[in-house]
């Protein structure tokens, strides 16, 4: 997914891109709170609201905010084969999920590319819930139906199930005391990558999922179009809450260290490449029983040429494309996504190196404007997570 703005001066183009995007269940709610809206993965999205960017993204640190993600899609596979038929397509272990326990995985190419990243939840109402991402969703869901054919034609009891339901995030350290209000359940019990069916401030039929992509406490609320808004309204209420933009959500999920589809990861990264080699489940290394198994098996003793890693500097913004060179001034990489940390005060990066640069405390350069700044490799999350593990 990437942002989608027109650069050049002609506002008819801009207005055309506009009226051809897609609109959430609360595109009319967002422009009535002063949102500004953005084509994004084929979608009308705020960007940012009255706030600046900053200071959503600061106050979705130190308090909570709401983010509209309707645009992901959602999926339900069905069927006594479903589990079978998920991990024909991705590297996760589903079967060793516990009931209403979800993990982050990847569908990969049999070339080991990276298709799409998406969470996998098995759910105790005898269905599996996926959420992958917007830019992605016609991509992903022929993938998936290509494969149905084919489990189908082989006889497997399988099938997928479209969701047109509205998802909004909360996400922050208040998120807990916030959502507690409207809930019976105790959300103590509801750990990180865990979900429940339940009735949200007396909407029913909700699934609360608690994850996110700023690297906060929080969960998605996957909702009924028709109740989105009220719900949206009741979460307001709460002087905790405010609304949050794209501009927040890219700049918290890079100071977590999370990876955007078709920035840093995408069909020409392997998941070793991409340092993800945690998604894969141990069975599925040692059956190779995945898409490009036997591409992405091999790197993982045998190491890869490059590697995602973490930047640091000071001085000019560093950007997506913003080319990495050596201590010599020789390119070894490139950045995928780049901006100035709000917390840090510093700019953060991540990017592709050379294998031998990727090591934590690698005095570097990147190359702004055509200078070359100094830069060092830094781990991962550049701010600490605050998931919540009970």
């Amino acid at each position: 997914m990437q942002f989608c703005c027109c650069t050049d001066n002609n506002p008819l183009r801009w207005l055309v891109q506009r009226s051809e995007s897609m609109k959430t269940p609360l595109f009319d709610f967002h422009r009535e709170q002063g949102g500004k809206m953005v084509g994004f993965a084929g979608w009308s999205m705020p960007v940012q609201y009255k706030d600046s960017h900053i200071v959503s993204h600061m106050h979705t640190r130190e308090h909570c905010s709401i983010f509209d993600v309707s645009h992901m899609l959602q999926t339900k596979v069905h069927g006594k084969d479903r589990v079978k038929f998920m991990e024909s397509l991705v590297v996760a272990d589903i079967a060793e999920l516990k009931d209403n326990q979800g993990t982050l995985s990847l569908f990969t190419t049999e070339k080991g590319g990276i298709i799409d990243d998406l969470i996998v939840t098995k759910t105790d109402q005898g269905y599996l819930y996926v959420v992958s991402n917007a830019g992605c969703a016609d991509k992903d869901s022929a993938h998936m139906k290509a494969r149905l054919a084919e489990f189908k034609a082989a006889g497997f009891d399988v099938d997928l199930e479209f969701l047109d339901e509205a998802l909004i995030a909360l996400q922050g350290p208040s998120m807990s005391q916030v959502l507690q209000e409207g809930l019976k359940e105790d959300l103590s019990k509801l750990t990180f990558m865990t979900s429940t069916l339940a009735t949200v401030f007396g909407i029913p039929g909700c699934r609360v999922t608690r994850c996110g992509y700023t690297g906060e406490d929080g969960v998605e609320v996957s909702v009924p179009q028709s109740s989105v808004v009220e719900l949206t309204e009741k979460l307001l209420a709460n002087g905790e809450v405010k609304l949050a933009g794209l501009g927040a959500r890219d700049s918290l999920r890079l100071e977590a260290g999370l990876c955007l589809y078709g920035n840093d990861i995408d069909e020409t990264t392997t998941p070793v490449e991409g340092t993800l080699v945690w998604t894969i489940g141990k069975r599925r290394r040692q059956a190779k029983d995945f898409p490009g198994a036997d591409i992405i098996v091999p790197q993982i003793k045998a190491k890869t040429a490059r590697k995602r890693v973490g930047l640091v500097s000071t001085g000019p913004p560093v950007r997506q494309h913003t080319p990495i060179l050596g201590p010599d001034g020789k390119v070894i990489g490139e950045v995928t996504s780049g901006c100035p940390s709000p917390c840090l005060k510093k700019n953060i990066a991540m990017g592709y190196v050379d294998a031998t640069f990727a090591k934590h405390g690698t005095a570097i350069q990147v190359e702004v404007r055509k200078k070359a700044v100094p830069a060092t490799v830094s781990k991962m999350p550049f701010v600490p997570t605050n998931y919540y593990f009970g």
